[in-house]
């Protein structure tokens, strides 16, 4: 089997990954790969010899056997709460709210701006805020404080229609990536982090870390007023930023067995519960002040496969596209 790395040679870096593993998959499956945007691995077909099928980059479904209602109603994450705190999943809770007045008419009250900040301050002024529909990790932030919110508020809405504010909530976090009821591997996730140089504070290689995200679409990490950035880090020693975990925001995984049945458990029935085929949950386990609690902290219906790709398993991207094309017959 050749590598991930092999089908990247000579391909820009923009070129998806998921085009560079459906190219290698149609290899090793003996598939016809074609790219139909002039090498740039936005739009590609994958055709066996009585059938064809498209595949499209950014917002568009790398899993087809995910049927487009369970898809949608994964990606709105108050809709995925509401679904699984009614089958019997612990969710992280947590209220949404719209920032702009457009289709105010189409929606029931309490969800406006202001109805954001009443909420936050119920929840005693710090919270877990992230887009409603957002991704990879973009504007997920904790806010401490009225004028942080509404800083932060001022900002998500230039991007964002609308957001879930949710209580915090602190333990390990793992990712389950699931085929059907199979668990395909597990993953323990880890905050980013900047690595000292001897001469920088935290707070200058806050901005580098920043301007890197930023250059990839994303929000950069929360402003932090604390004395403690000015620190300077020796050379070679991290300063963990705290928030989101997201691979594309800088975070990292590791291939790693959750060692609990319950868990396990929670990940399936979550996946059961939206009728997807395709999923990766991320859920809480350890959580500090609740013995024994596993609680759900979104569903991805498209999720992305890079770390199989970091950790050498290149077996299992193989895997989990046989899976999707086997599923749309063509093989």
């Amino acid at each position: 089997m050749r590598s991930p790395s092999e089908f990247r040679s000579g391909k820009p870096s923009s070129y998806p990954d998921q085009s560079i593993y459906a190219a290698l998959a149609c290899a090793e499956f003996g598939l016809a790969f074609r790219d139909l945007d002039g090498g740039s691995g936005l739009v590609f077909s994958v055709a066996s010899p009585t059938k064809t099928i498209h595949f499209g980059a950014g917002r568009c479904a790398w899993y087809p056997q995910n049927n487009a209602t369970a898809a949608t109603l994964a990606s709105d994450k108050y809709f995925t709460n509401r679904i699984l705190e009614d089958a019997g999943v612990v969710t992280l809770g947590g209220e949404y709210f719209f920032l702009h007045d457009r289709h105010r008419a189409h929606r029931p009250a309490g969800h406006e701006r202001d109805d954001a900040s009443e909420y936050f301050r119920a929840l005693g002024g710090a919270a877990f805020i992230k887009p409603l529909l957002g991704s990879r990790g973009d504007f997920a932030q904790a806010i401490h404080g009225e004028a942080s919110l509404d800083r932060y508020l001022r900002e998500v809405s230039r991007h964002y229609d609308a957001i879930l504010i949710q209580p915090f909530f602190c333990g390990r976090e793992y990712r389950v990536f699931l085929l059907d009821d199979e668990i395909v591997y597990a993953a323990r996730k880890y905050p980013p982090v900047v690595l000292g140089d001897g001469v920088s504070a935290i707070r200058d290689l806050l901005v580098a870390h920043n301007a890197a995200l930023q250059a990839r679409g994303l929000s950069p990490a929360a402003a932090q007023h604390d004395r403690s950035l000015d620190t300077v880090l020796a050379k070679g020693k991290h300063w963990e930023i705290p928030g989101r975990m997201n691979l594309s925001a800088g975070g990292t995984m590791r291939i790693e067995a959750l060692g609990s049945d319950a868990a396990i458990a929670v990940a399936r029935k979550a996946a059961q519960a939206l009728g997807l085929r395709i999923a990766a949950i991320d859920l809480f386990t350890d959580i500090e002040g609740e013995q024994n609690a596993i609680r759900v902290i979104e569903v991805n219906s498209n999720p992305s496969i890079r770390l199989l790709e970091q950790s050498g398993r290149g077996d299992l991207i193989l895997k989990i596209w046989r899976h999707t094309f086997a599923a749309m017959g063509l093989l």
